[in-house]
């Protein structure tokens, strides 16, 4: 099985490219082959530009877009083995919902699933591309001051992370009232929100890890008491016993809390095991 990356949008593509530097070394370093998914952007011409010229600097000489615009390219037979062929697959920011209308329950949406699980091969998205990893995706909403019910639309995402809702540009856009709109709703996900210039990275079965420059914002709502059920949509909402944990960059954390050396709280455990356990392929 491979590796997630999933980066809260607007990394360093010009000068040290951390993380994308990073990328190309899970993917196997500068002889790996990396495909670019730009579906969700609306120039993705010149969305692959900019990644191209990164990923130049980086020495990686096998790198090109996929032709994928539209549900009928991602029913083509190249588009698919083009992905079950790479290492790397870096899907683009721009709007998750116009990428999921695209390849939700086809070939293409097939192949990814199994590059990742059983090629190994390391599946990153940044911005739409970060918000698009989890089966439970925010579609649109917009910022908001306070919790209110029923304001963000969500949809059905990759569900590479089957357990989670991920928000990204996280305290850039001041997006926890949002991540916790969707969660007042459901209780039964994780909230997992991360900053720009920084990514999350999942080793399945074994660590989560911070890179970049910011953090990554883990919400546990599971023991949450709320009034969602008794108020009306754009009501705000009252919720009490939710836990929050903030990982800032450089930190690794592991199921076994004596790995670190420390005494993990029980709610961020079960946060990791959440994230690290594999979901179910989706063919």
């Amino acid at each position: 099985m491979g590796r997630l990356l999933i980066i809260g949008g607007a990394e360093d593509r010009l000068q040290d490219l951390q993380i994308l530097r990073d990328f190309v070394a899970y993917c196997g370093g500068p002889k790996a082959r990396i495909r670019l998914l730009t579906t969700a952007s609306s120039d993705p011409s010149a969305v692959w530009q900019t990644y191209d010229k990164a990923f130049a600097r980086l020495g990686v000489g096998d790198v090109a877009p996929l032709s994928l615009r539209n549900r009928q390219d991602a029913w083509s037979q190249e588009n698919s083995q083009q992905i079950m062929n790479a290492d790397g697959l870096f899907i683009s920011g721009g709007d998750q919902s116009v990428l999921m209308q695209a390849i939700w329950d086809t070939p293409a949406y097939e192949a990814i699933h199994l590059a990742y699980a059983q090629r190994g091969c390391c599946v990153a998205g940044t911005s739409a591309g970060a918000a698009a990893m989890s089966r439970h995706m925010i579609a649109q909403g917009p910022a908001l001051l306070r919790p209110q019910k029923s304001v963000i639309d969500t949809t059905f995402g990759l569900g590479l992370l089957s357990r989670a809702v991920i928000d990204q540009h996280f305290s850039e856009r001041r997006r926890l009232a949002r991540l916790l709109s969707v969660l007042a709703q459901r209780p039964d996900l994780m909230g997992v929100g991360i900053d720009e210039d920084t990514a999350l990275l999942v080793r399945p079965r074994h660590t989560i890890e911070v890179l970049g420059q910011g953090m990554v914002t883990l919400v546990d709502a599971s023991q949450m008491r709320s009034n969602v059920d008794d108020v009306e949509d754009q009501a705000p909402l009252e919720m009490l016993g939710i836990e929050l944990h903030t990982l800032p960059a450089g930190h690794r954390y592991r199921l076994d809390p004596m790995d670190v050396g420390r005494d993990l709280p029980q709610s961020l455990l079960r946060l990791i095991q959440l994230l690290v356990e594999p979901g179910p392929i989706r063919i």
